[in-house]
Protein backbone atom coordinates (compact mmCIF):
# COMPACT_ATOMS: atom_id res chain seq x y z
CA UNK A 1 0.00 0.00 0.00
CA UNK A 2 1.60 3.53 -1.27
CA UNK A 3 2.34 5.81 1.01
CA UNK A 4 -0.24 8.35 -0.23
CA UNK A 5 -3.25 5.76 0.98
CA UNK A 6 -2.33 5.22 4.03
CA UNK A 7 -4.42 7.89 6.23
CA UNK A 8 -7.52 5.87 4.56
CA UNK A 9 -6.34 2.45 5.83
CA UNK A 10 -8.22 2.76 9.39
CA UNK A 11 -11.49 3.93 8.16
CA UNK A 12 -11.40 1.55 5.11
CA UNK A 13 -11.17 -1.13 7.67
CA UNK A 14 -13.80 0.08 9.85
CA UNK A 15 -16.15 0.54 7.01
CA UNK A 16 -15.32 -3.35 5.63
CA UNK A 17 -15.45 -4.82 9.29
CA UNK A 18 -19.08 -2.31 10.37
CA UNK A 19 -20.46 -4.41 7.14
CA UNK A 20 -19.29 -7.60 7.57
CA UNK A 21 -21.97 -10.56 8.69
CA UNK A 22 -20.06 -11.05 11.14
CA UNK A 23 -21.52 -9.23 14.20
CA UNK A 24 -18.83 -10.26 15.98
CA UNK A 25 -16.45 -8.41 14.00
CA UNK A 26 -19.06 -5.50 14.01
CA UNK A 27 -18.99 -5.48 17.52
CA UNK A 28 -14.89 -5.54 17.51
CA UNK A 29 -14.89 -2.40 15.02
CA UNK A 30 -17.24 -0.33 16.88
CA UNK A 31 -15.10 -1.19 20.04
CA UNK A 32 -12.38 0.29 18.25
CA UNK A 33 -13.80 3.60 17.39
CA UNK A 34 -11.53 5.69 19.82
CA UNK A 35 -8.49 4.01 18.43
CA UNK A 36 -9.65 4.75 14.48
CA UNK A 37 -10.52 8.56 15.34
CA UNK A 38 -6.86 8.89 16.79
CA UNK A 39 -5.41 7.67 13.51
CA UNK A 40 -8.19 9.95 11.45
CA UNK A 41 -7.47 12.76 13.35
CA UNK A 42 -9.86 15.89 14.75
CA UNK A 43 -10.69 16.69 11.44
CA UNK A 44 -11.51 13.77 9.31
CA UNK A 45 -12.80 11.93 12.60
CA UNK A 46 -15.63 15.26 12.18
CA UNK A 47 -16.23 15.08 8.64
CA UNK A 48 -15.67 11.78 7.60
CA UNK A 49 -16.57 9.17 10.51
CA UNK A 50 -19.21 10.57 12.64
CA UNK A 51 -21.36 11.31 9.44
CA UNK A 52 -20.37 7.34 8.58
CA UNK A 53 -21.81 6.21 11.78
CA UNK A 54 -24.91 8.60 11.54
CA UNK A 55 -25.50 7.37 8.45
CA UNK A 56 -24.66 3.38 9.45
CA UNK A 57 -28.38 2.06 10.67
CA UNK A 58 -27.12 -1.18 11.80
CA UNK A 59 -30.05 -3.41 12.85
CA UNK A 60 -27.88 -5.60 15.69
CA UNK A 61 -28.85 -3.98 19.33
CA UNK A 62 -25.73 -4.89 20.56
CA UNK A 63 -23.69 -3.29 18.16
CA UNK A 64 -26.13 0.32 18.40
CA UNK A 65 -25.26 -0.85 21.99
CA UNK A 66 -21.92 -0.32 21.52
CA UNK A 67 -21.77 2.41 19.65
CA UNK A 68 -24.07 4.76 21.98
CA UNK A 69 -21.72 3.86 25.03
CA UNK A 70 -18.31 4.93 22.73
CA UNK A 71 -19.70 8.03 21.64
CA UNK A 72 -20.61 9.23 25.12
CA UNK A 73 -16.92 9.60 25.54
CA UNK A 74 -16.09 10.54 22.14
CA UNK A 75 -15.34 14.82 22.56
CA UNK A 76 -11.63 14.50 22.76
CA UNK A 77 -11.67 12.76 19.59
CA UNK A 78 -13.80 15.39 17.56
CA UNK A 79 -11.56 18.38 18.52
CA UNK A 80 -12.71 19.30 22.93
CA UNK A 81 -16.20 20.53 23.60
CA UNK A 82 -15.92 23.24 20.70
CA UNK A 83 -17.05 20.51 18.68
CA UNK A 84 -19.26 17.98 20.86
CA UNK A 85 -22.29 19.06 18.63
CA UNK A 86 -21.13 17.29 15.79
CA UNK A 87 -22.03 14.06 18.28
CA UNK A 88 -25.47 14.61 18.79
CA UNK A 89 -26.52 13.21 15.43
CA UNK A 90 -25.72 10.20 15.91
CA UNK A 91 -27.20 9.78 19.36
CA UNK A 92 -29.97 11.47 18.22
CA UNK A 93 -30.91 8.72 15.74
CA UNK A 94 -30.24 5.79 18.06
CA UNK A 95 -32.43 7.71 20.99
CA UNK A 96 -35.54 6.44 18.02
CA UNK A 97 -34.78 2.79 18.16
CA UNK A 98 -36.67 0.38 19.32
CA UNK A 99 -34.23 -1.30 21.70
CA UNK A 100 -34.90 -0.03 25.14
CA UNK A 101 -31.83 -0.56 26.23
CA UNK A 102 -29.71 0.96 23.30
CA UNK A 103 -32.37 4.55 23.49
CA UNK A 104 -31.18 4.16 27.53
CA UNK A 105 -27.53 4.25 26.60
CA UNK A 106 -28.10 7.22 23.45
CA UNK A 107 -30.24 9.03 26.00
CA UNK A 108 -26.84 8.66 28.93
CA UNK A 109 -23.90 9.67 26.57
CA UNK A 110 -26.20 13.06 25.62
CA UNK A 111 -26.41 13.68 29.09
CA UNK A 112 -22.81 13.06 29.53
CA UNK A 113 -21.83 15.55 26.66
CA UNK A 114 -24.30 17.91 27.08
CA UNK A 115 -23.15 18.50 30.64
CA UNK A 116 -19.54 19.55 29.20
CA UNK A 117 -20.92 21.56 26.03
CA UNK A 118 -20.74 25.67 26.12
CA UNK A 119 -24.29 27.19 26.70
CA UNK A 120 -24.64 28.55 23.46
CA UNK A 121 -24.00 25.35 21.77
CA UNK A 122 -26.69 23.58 24.04
CA UNK A 123 -28.81 26.24 22.73
CA UNK A 124 -27.77 26.05 19.04
CA UNK A 125 -27.99 22.48 19.09
CA UNK A 126 -28.78 20.66 22.03
CA UNK A 127 -32.26 22.58 22.92
CA UNK A 128 -33.15 22.14 19.26
CA UNK A 129 -32.25 17.67 19.76
CA UNK A 130 -34.99 17.73 22.75
CA UNK A 131 -37.80 19.58 21.12
CA UNK A 132 -36.85 17.40 17.79
CA UNK A 133 -37.28 14.19 20.10
CA UNK A 134 -39.92 15.26 21.82
CA UNK A 135 -42.21 16.08 18.72
CA UNK A 136 -41.38 12.86 17.23
CA UNK A 137 -44.24 10.65 15.07
CA UNK A 138 -42.68 7.63 17.17
CA UNK A 139 -42.96 7.17 20.46
CA UNK A 140 -39.49 6.21 21.20
CA UNK A 141 -38.26 9.48 20.07
CA UNK A 142 -40.73 10.89 22.76
CA UNK A 143 -39.87 8.66 25.33
CA UNK A 144 -36.08 9.40 25.15
CA UNK A 145 -36.45 13.25 25.03
CA UNK A 146 -38.12 12.86 28.56
CA UNK A 147 -34.54 11.99 30.03
CA UNK A 148 -33.09 15.07 28.39
CA UNK A 149 -35.19 17.89 29.55
CA UNK A 150 -33.04 18.24 33.06
CA UNK A 151 -29.63 18.97 30.75
CA UNK A 152 -31.64 21.32 28.48
CA UNK A 153 -33.31 23.51 30.72
CA UNK A 154 -30.94 25.31 32.67
CA UNK A 155 -28.91 27.03 29.63
CA UNK A 156 -32.29 28.31 28.11
CA UNK A 157 -33.40 31.86 27.59
CA UNK A 158 -36.64 32.30 29.49
CA UNK A 159 -38.92 31.82 26.55
CA UNK A 160 -36.98 28.72 25.72
CA UNK A 161 -37.91 27.94 29.46
CA UNK A 162 -41.55 27.80 29.15
CA UNK A 163 -41.79 26.22 25.74
CA UNK A 164 -39.31 23.26 27.36
CA UNK A 165 -42.25 23.24 30.72
CA UNK A 166 -45.20 23.08 28.18
CA UNK A 167 -43.40 20.84 25.76
CA UNK A 168 -42.97 18.29 29.20
CA UNK A 169 -46.59 19.22 29.98
CA UNK A 170 -47.82 17.49 26.97
CA UNK A 171 -45.77 14.63 27.27
CA UNK A 172 -47.13 13.80 30.71
CA UNK A 173 -50.31 13.97 28.96
CA UNK A 174 -49.15 11.67 25.56
CA UNK A 175 -51.23 9.18 24.40
CA UNK A 176 -48.88 6.04 24.82
CA UNK A 177 -48.44 4.96 28.77
CA UNK A 178 -44.66 4.44 28.12
CA UNK A 179 -44.17 8.28 27.18
CA UNK A 180 -45.95 9.08 30.19
CA UNK A 181 -44.30 6.80 32.09
CA UNK A 182 -40.82 8.07 31.07
CA UNK A 183 -42.39 11.65 31.71
CA UNK A 184 -43.22 10.10 35.44
CA UNK A 185 -39.65 8.64 36.25
CA UNK A 186 -37.41 11.65 34.71
CA UNK A 187 -39.90 14.25 36.59
CA UNK A 188 -37.37 14.59 40.06
CA UNK A 189 -34.63 15.38 37.82
CA UNK A 190 -36.39 18.02 35.65
CA UNK A 191 -38.23 19.54 39.00
CA UNK A 192 -34.60 19.85 40.32
CA UNK A 193 -33.36 22.42 37.62
CA UNK A 194 -36.69 24.90 37.40
CA UNK A 195 -37.09 27.72 39.52
CA UNK A 196 -39.55 27.81 42.66
CA UNK A 197 -41.83 29.71 41.00
CA UNK A 198 -42.48 27.67 38.40
CA UNK A 199 -41.52 24.66 40.46
CA UNK A 200 -45.28 25.51 42.30
CA UNK A 201 -47.22 26.17 39.25
CA UNK A 202 -46.56 24.57 36.06
CA UNK A 203 -44.55 21.16 37.79
CA UNK A 204 -47.02 20.99 40.73
CA UNK A 205 -50.30 20.91 37.90
CA UNK A 206 -47.88 18.78 35.89
CA UNK A 207 -47.47 16.15 38.82
CA UNK A 208 -51.36 16.38 39.72
CA UNK A 209 -51.86 15.47 36.59
CA UNK A 210 -49.77 12.19 36.91
CA UNK A 211 -50.73 10.87 40.20
CA UNK A 212 -54.28 10.76 38.53
CA UNK A 213 -53.22 8.64 35.50
CA UNK A 214 -55.59 5.53 34.79
CA UNK A 215 -52.39 3.24 33.98
CA UNK A 216 -50.94 2.08 37.01
CA UNK A 217 -47.41 1.75 35.51
CA UNK A 218 -47.50 5.37 35.28
CA UNK A 219 -48.58 6.26 39.31
CA UNK A 220 -46.48 4.22 40.59
CA UNK A 221 -43.21 5.98 39.18
CA UNK A 222 -45.47 9.11 40.57
CA UNK A 223 -44.65 7.80 43.91
CA UNK A 224 -41.11 8.58 43.57
CA UNK A 225 -41.73 11.72 42.18
CA UNK A 226 -42.91 12.35 45.90
CA UNK A 227 -40.16 12.06 47.22
CA UNK A 228 -38.11 14.03 44.69
CA UNK A 229 -40.22 16.94 44.52
CA UNK A 230 -40.72 16.87 48.55
CA UNK A 231 -37.23 17.69 48.70
CA UNK A 232 -37.27 20.95 46.48
CA UNK A 233 -40.58 22.60 47.78
CA UNK A 234 -40.71 23.62 51.64
CA UNK A 235 -42.11 22.47 54.45
CA UNK A 236 -45.78 23.82 54.25
CA UNK A 237 -46.20 23.26 50.53
CA UNK A 238 -44.97 19.67 50.88
CA UNK A 239 -47.71 19.20 53.53
CA UNK A 240 -49.97 20.95 51.59
CA UNK A 241 -49.30 19.49 48.12
CA UNK A 242 -47.73 15.71 48.46
CA UNK A 243 -48.71 14.65 52.03
CA UNK A 244 -52.45 14.06 50.35
CA UNK A 245 -51.34 12.08 47.27
CA UNK A 246 -49.26 9.83 49.21
CA UNK A 247 -52.28 9.39 51.63
CA UNK A 248 -54.05 8.40 48.07
CA UNK A 249 -51.74 6.93 46.99
CA UNK A 250 -51.30 4.50 49.95
CA UNK A 251 -55.28 3.58 49.42
CA UNK A 252 -54.66 2.78 46.00
CA UNK A 253 -56.62 0.01 44.14
CA UNK A 254 -53.77 -1.00 42.11
CA UNK A 255 -51.50 -3.33 44.55
CA UNK A 256 -48.14 -1.82 42.89
CA UNK A 257 -49.11 1.74 43.58
CA UNK A 258 -48.77 0.84 47.08
CA UNK A 259 -46.18 -1.46 47.32
CA UNK A 260 -44.46 1.34 45.98
CA UNK A 261 -45.60 3.56 48.78
CA UNK A 262 -44.58 0.72 51.08
CA UNK A 263 -41.10 0.88 49.54
CA UNK A 264 -41.03 4.74 49.72
CA UNK A 265 -42.45 5.48 52.49
CA UNK A 266 -39.40 6.13 55.06
CA UNK A 267 -38.38 9.06 51.73
CA UNK A 268 -41.50 10.00 51.79
CA UNK A 269 -41.61 10.82 55.67
CA UNK A 270 -38.03 12.62 55.71
CA UNK A 271 -40.09 14.89 53.45
CA UNK A 272 -42.64 15.99 54.82
CA UNK A 273 -41.33 16.57 58.17
CA UNK A 274 -42.31 14.81 61.62
CA UNK A 275 -45.41 15.74 62.36
CA UNK A 276 -47.39 15.14 59.03
CA UNK A 277 -45.65 11.93 59.23
CA UNK A 278 -47.26 11.35 63.26
CA UNK A 279 -50.87 12.64 62.39
CA UNK A 280 -51.25 11.29 58.75
CA UNK A 281 -48.63 9.16 57.75
CA UNK A 282 -48.97 6.27 60.59
CA UNK A 283 -52.52 5.47 59.79
CA UNK A 284 -51.20 4.93 56.17
CA UNK A 285 -48.28 3.06 57.66
CA UNK A 286 -50.93 0.69 59.73
CA UNK A 287 -52.98 -0.14 56.11
CA UNK A 288 -49.84 -1.14 54.27
CA UNK A 289 -49.26 -3.40 57.44
CA UNK A 290 -52.48 -4.69 57.19
CA UNK A 291 -52.79 -4.95 53.30
CA UNK A 292 -54.39 -8.11 51.77
CA UNK A 293 -51.63 -8.06 49.00
CA UNK A 294 -48.66 -10.33 50.41
CA UNK A 295 -46.21 -7.90 48.41
CA UNK A 296 -47.57 -5.34 49.68
CA UNK A 297 -46.99 -6.11 53.39
CA UNK A 298 -43.31 -7.13 52.52
CA UNK A 299 -42.36 -3.96 51.63
CA UNK A 300 -44.48 -2.38 54.68
CA UNK A 301 -42.89 -5.21 57.14
CA UNK A 302 -39.29 -4.53 55.55
CA UNK A 303 -39.50 -0.85 56.84
CA UNK A 304 -40.75 -0.85 60.43
CA UNK A 305 -37.94 -0.59 62.00
CA UNK A 306 -36.45 2.77 60.08
CA UNK A 307 -40.68 3.77 60.35
CA UNK A 308 -40.54 3.94 64.12
CA UNK A 309 -37.01 5.56 64.69
CA UNK A 310 -38.81 8.60 63.53
CA UNK A 311 -42.06 8.48 65.89
CA UNK A 312 -41.71 8.63 69.68
CA UNK A 313 -41.65 5.11 71.33
CA UNK A 314 -45.80 5.22 72.59
CA UNK A 315 -47.06 5.87 69.26
CA UNK A 316 -44.57 2.75 68.30
CA UNK A 317 -46.19 0.74 70.99
CA UNK A 318 -49.32 1.61 70.73
CA UNK A 319 -49.92 1.78 66.44
CA UNK A 320 -46.82 -0.23 65.36
CA UNK A 321 -46.30 -2.75 67.83
CA UNK A 322 -50.06 -4.87 67.51
CA UNK A 323 -49.26 -4.69 63.53
CA UNK A 324 -46.59 -6.85 64.27
CA UNK A 325 -47.62 -9.30 66.46
CA UNK A 326 -49.69 -9.44 63.53
CA UNK A 327 -47.27 -9.85 60.86
CA UNK A 328 -45.06 -12.66 63.12
CA UNK A 329 -47.82 -15.17 62.47
CA UNK A 330 -48.78 -13.94 58.73
CA UNK A 331 -50.03 -16.60 56.51
CA UNK A 332 -47.22 -15.94 53.48
CA UNK A 333 -43.34 -16.45 54.70
CA UNK A 334 -42.02 -14.06 52.94
CA UNK A 335 -43.81 -11.24 55.25
CA UNK A 336 -42.32 -13.45 58.43
CA UNK A 337 -38.95 -13.48 56.47
CA UNK A 338 -38.95 -9.51 55.91
CA UNK A 339 -40.07 -8.74 59.10
CA UNK A 340 -37.59 -11.02 61.00
CA UNK A 341 -34.53 -9.20 59.12
CA UNK A 342 -35.51 -6.05 60.43
CA UNK A 343 -37.73 -6.19 64.06
CA UNK A 344 -34.44 -6.86 66.06
CA UNK A 345 -33.56 -3.31 65.37
CA UNK A 346 -36.75 -2.10 66.76
CA UNK A 347 -35.50 -3.15 70.46
CA UNK A 348 -32.95 0.05 70.83
CA UNK A 349 -35.79 2.30 69.53
CA UNK A 350 -38.64 0.93 72.17
CA UNK A 351 -36.23 0.54 75.07
CA UNK A 352 -35.72 -1.92 77.88
CA UNK A 353 -39.23 -2.42 79.23
CA UNK A 354 -40.82 -2.66 75.85
CA UNK A 355 -38.64 -5.22 74.19
CA UNK A 356 -38.94 -7.34 77.00
CA UNK A 357 -42.62 -7.60 77.43
CA UNK A 358 -44.01 -6.91 73.85
CA UNK A 359 -40.87 -7.64 71.38
CA UNK A 360 -39.44 -10.89 73.14
CA UNK A 361 -42.33 -13.29 72.75
CA UNK A 362 -42.84 -12.10 68.65
CA UNK A 363 -38.77 -12.83 68.43
CA UNK A 364 -39.86 -16.42 69.75
CA UNK A 365 -42.41 -16.97 67.77
CA UNK A 366 -39.84 -16.22 64.97
CA UNK A 367 -37.10 -18.15 66.15
CA UNK A 368 -39.58 -21.08 66.06
CA UNK A 369 -41.04 -20.32 62.75
CA UNK A 370 -41.59 -23.46 60.31
CA UNK A 371 -39.43 -21.34 57.33
CA UNK A 372 -35.69 -21.07 57.67
CA UNK A 373 -34.99 -17.84 56.64
CA UNK A 374 -37.01 -16.49 58.75
CA UNK A 375 -35.15 -18.43 61.93
CA UNK A 376 -31.53 -17.07 60.20
CA UNK A 377 -32.81 -13.37 60.14
CA UNK A 378 -33.33 -13.53 63.53
CA UNK A 379 -30.08 -15.12 64.62
CA UNK A 380 -27.96 -13.03 62.74
CA UNK A 381 -29.30 -9.98 64.51
CA UNK A 382 -29.24 -11.26 68.15
CA UNK A 383 -26.52 -8.50 69.45
CA UNK A 384 -29.10 -5.74 68.54
CA UNK A 385 -31.16 -7.15 71.46
CA UNK A 386 -28.41 -7.94 73.69
CA UNK A 387 -27.52 -4.22 73.51
CA UNK A 388 -31.01 -3.07 75.32
CA UNK A 389 -32.11 -6.05 77.64
CA UNK A 390 -28.88 -7.52 78.41
CA UNK A 391 -27.47 -10.89 78.54
CA UNK A 392 -28.80 -12.83 81.50
CA UNK A 393 -32.41 -12.25 79.81
CA UNK A 394 -31.49 -12.87 76.43
CA UNK A 395 -29.74 -15.98 77.51
CA UNK A 396 -33.28 -17.20 79.62
CA UNK A 397 -35.68 -16.61 76.48
CA UNK A 398 -33.75 -16.79 73.75
CA UNK A 399 -30.69 -19.52 74.41
CA UNK A 400 -33.20 -22.50 74.65
CA UNK A 401 -34.78 -21.60 71.41
CA UNK A 402 -31.61 -21.44 70.11
CA UNK A 403 -30.16 -24.62 71.31
CA UNK A 404 -33.00 -25.82 69.53
CA UNK A 405 -31.75 -24.35 66.09
CA UNK A 406 -28.35 -25.85 66.74
CA UNK A 407 -30.07 -29.33 65.49
CA UNK A 408 -32.17 -27.91 62.89
CA UNK A 409 -32.65 -30.10 60.45
CA UNK A 410 -31.53 -27.37 57.68
CA UNK A 411 -27.95 -27.63 57.37
CA UNK A 412 -27.82 -23.31 56.85
CA UNK A 413 -29.77 -22.58 59.89
CA UNK A 414 -27.37 -24.94 61.77
CA UNK A 415 -24.23 -22.65 60.14
CA UNK A 416 -25.80 -19.55 61.20
CA UNK A 417 -25.94 -20.46 65.00
CA UNK A 418 -22.23 -21.85 64.38
CA UNK A 419 -21.04 -18.86 63.19
CA UNK A 420 -22.81 -16.85 66.06
CA UNK A 421 -21.22 -18.69 68.87
CA UNK A 422 -18.01 -17.04 69.42
CA UNK A 423 -19.93 -13.91 70.01
CA UNK A 424 -22.63 -15.10 71.76
CA UNK A 425 -19.75 -17.30 74.27
CA UNK A 426 -18.09 -13.56 74.50
CA UNK A 427 -21.54 -12.23 75.95
CA UNK A 428 -22.03 -14.95 78.31
CA UNK A 429 -18.72 -15.89 79.78
CA UNK A 430 -16.76 -18.92 79.87
CA UNK A 431 -18.80 -20.59 83.15
CA UNK A 432 -22.37 -20.36 81.09
CA UNK A 433 -20.57 -20.87 77.88
CA UNK A 434 -19.30 -24.24 79.39
CA UNK A 435 -22.77 -25.22 80.44
CA UNK A 436 -24.98 -24.63 77.88
CA UNK A 437 -22.86 -25.01 74.40
CA UNK A 438 -19.97 -26.36 74.84
CA UNK A 439 -20.84 -30.08 73.79
CA UNK A 440 -22.89 -27.90 70.84
CA UNK A 441 -19.45 -26.95 69.16
CA UNK A 442 -18.07 -30.72 69.47
CA UNK A 443 -21.14 -32.30 68.21
CA UNK A 444 -20.77 -30.50 64.89
CA UNK A 445 -17.16 -31.85 64.02
CA UNK A 446 -19.00 -35.16 63.87
CA UNK A 447 -22.22 -33.27 61.35
CA UNK A 448 -22.93 -34.71 58.15
CA UNK A 449 -22.42 -31.40 55.74
CA UNK A 450 -18.80 -30.34 55.53
CA UNK A 451 -19.77 -26.53 55.72
CA UNK A 452 -21.01 -27.43 59.10
CA UNK A 453 -17.86 -29.40 59.86
CA UNK A 454 -15.26 -26.47 58.73
CA UNK A 455 -17.31 -23.97 60.59
CA UNK A 456 -16.94 -25.59 63.55
CA UNK A 457 -13.10 -25.89 62.98
CA UNK A 458 -13.26 -22.23 62.26
CA UNK A 459 -15.53 -21.78 65.34
CA UNK A 460 -12.79 -23.72 68.09
CA UNK A 461 -10.23 -21.45 67.03
CA UNK A 462 -12.57 -18.53 67.59
CA UNK A 463 -13.56 -19.92 71.19
CA UNK A 464 -9.58 -20.59 71.95
CA UNK A 465 -8.96 -16.98 71.11
CA UNK A 466 -11.67 -15.94 72.95
CA UNK A 467 -10.96 -17.80 76.03
CA UNK A 468 -7.18 -18.24 76.25
CA UNK A 469 -5.14 -21.46 75.55
CA UNK A 470 -5.33 -22.91 78.90
CA UNK A 471 -9.31 -22.84 78.86
CA UNK A 472 -8.72 -24.81 75.13
CA UNK A 473 -6.31 -27.08 77.03
CA UNK A 474 -9.01 -27.84 79.41
CA UNK A 475 -12.04 -27.95 77.24
CA UNK A 476 -11.28 -28.57 73.64
CA UNK A 477 -7.64 -30.27 72.66
CA UNK A 478 -9.12 -32.91 75.17
CA UNK A 479 -12.44 -33.85 73.25
CA UNK A 480 -10.88 -33.08 69.69
CA UNK A 481 -7.96 -35.31 70.19
CA UNK A 482 -10.14 -38.45 71.35
CA UNK A 483 -12.08 -37.89 68.05
CA UNK A 484 -9.11 -38.54 65.80
CA UNK A 485 -10.06 -41.84 66.15
CA UNK A 486 -13.26 -41.87 64.78
CA UNK A 487 -14.14 -44.77 61.86
CA UNK A 488 -15.18 -42.57 59.50
CA UNK A 489 -12.48 -40.66 57.46
CA UNK A 490 -13.96 -37.88 56.82
CA UNK A 491 -14.34 -36.42 60.38
CA UNK A 492 -10.65 -37.75 61.04
CA UNK A 493 -9.93 -35.13 58.58
CA UNK A 494 -11.91 -32.48 60.12
CA UNK A 495 -9.91 -33.07 63.30
CA UNK A 496 -6.73 -32.50 61.68
CA UNK A 497 -7.99 -29.51 60.05
CA UNK A 498 -8.86 -28.26 63.37
CA UNK A 499 -5.66 -29.40 64.91
CA UNK A 500 -4.17 -26.74 61.92
CA UNK A 501 -6.35 -23.76 62.67
CA UNK A 502 -5.49 -24.50 66.71
CA UNK A 503 -1.88 -24.72 66.18
CA UNK A 504 -1.08 -20.57 65.85
CA UNK A 505 -3.78 -20.28 68.94
CA UNK A 506 -1.62 -22.67 71.21
CA UNK A 507 1.44 -21.84 71.21
CA UNK A 508 4.62 -24.42 70.61
CA UNK A 509 4.72 -26.48 73.95
CA UNK A 510 1.35 -27.63 73.84
CA UNK A 511 2.18 -28.21 70.13
CA UNK A 512 5.04 -30.03 70.56
CA UNK A 513 3.62 -32.37 73.05
CA UNK A 514 -0.40 -32.48 72.61
CA UNK A 515 -0.56 -31.43 68.93
CA UNK A 516 2.66 -33.24 67.04
CA UNK A 517 1.95 -36.89 68.68
CA UNK A 518 -1.55 -37.38 66.94
CA UNK A 519 -0.57 -35.58 63.89
CA UNK A 520 2.56 -38.18 63.31
CA UNK A 521 0.26 -40.90 64.31
CA UNK A 522 -2.40 -40.11 61.44
CA UNK A 523 0.37 -40.40 58.79
CA UNK A 524 0.26 -43.90 59.21
CA UNK A 525 -3.72 -43.82 58.32
CA UNK A 526 -4.77 -46.26 56.39
CA UNK A 527 -6.64 -43.71 53.87
CA UNK A 528 -4.46 -41.66 51.40
CA UNK A 529 -6.42 -38.58 51.90
CA UNK A 530 -5.51 -38.20 55.13
CA UNK A 531 -2.22 -38.96 54.72
CA UNK A 532 -2.64 -35.90 52.31
CA UNK A 533 -4.21 -33.74 54.76
CA UNK A 534 -1.22 -34.84 56.93
CA UNK A 535 1.52 -33.18 54.62
CA UNK A 536 -0.32 -30.13 54.41
CA UNK A 537 -1.14 -29.52 58.49
CA UNK A 538 2.92 -30.46 59.09
CA UNK A 539 3.70 -27.26 56.63
CA UNK A 540 1.23 -25.35 59.02
CA UNK A 541 3.22 -27.03 62.28
CA UNK A 542 6.86 -25.92 60.86
CA UNK A 543 7.31 -22.64 61.81
CA UNK A 544 5.25 -23.19 65.29
CA UNK A 545 7.94 -26.47 66.19
CA UNK A 546 10.88 -24.41 65.06
CA UNK A 547 10.25 -21.91 67.29
CA UNK A 548 9.93 -24.50 69.91
CA UNK A 549 13.28 -25.93 69.11
CA UNK A 550 15.10 -22.44 68.75
CA UNK A 551 13.62 -21.65 72.41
Amino acid sequence: MSMVDEPLYPIAILIDELKNEDIQLRLNSIRRLSTIARALGEERTRKELIPFLSENNDDDDEVLLAMAEELGVFIPYVGGVDYAHVLLPPLETLCTVEETCVRDKAVESLCRIGTQMKESDLVEWFIPLVKRLAAGEWFTARVSSCGLFHIAYPSATELLKAELRSIYSQLCQDDMPMVRRSAASNLGKFAATVEPNHLKTDIMSIFDELTQDDQDSVRLLAVEGCAALGQLLEPQDCVAHILPVIVNFSQDKSWRVRYMVANQLYELCEAVGPEPTRTDLVPAYVRLLRDNEAEVRIAAAGKVTKFCRILNPQISIQHILPCVKDLSSDSSQHVRSALASVIMGMAPVLGKDATIEQLLPIFLSLLKDEFPDVRLNIISKLDQVNQVIGIDLLSQSLLPAIVELAEDRHWRVRLAIIEYIPLLASQLGVRFFDDKLGALCMQWLEDKVFSIRDAAANNLKRLAEEFGPEWAMEHIIPQVLDKISNPHYLYRMTILHAISLLVPVMGPDITCHKLLPVVITASKDRVPNIKFNVAKVLQALIPIVNQSVSN
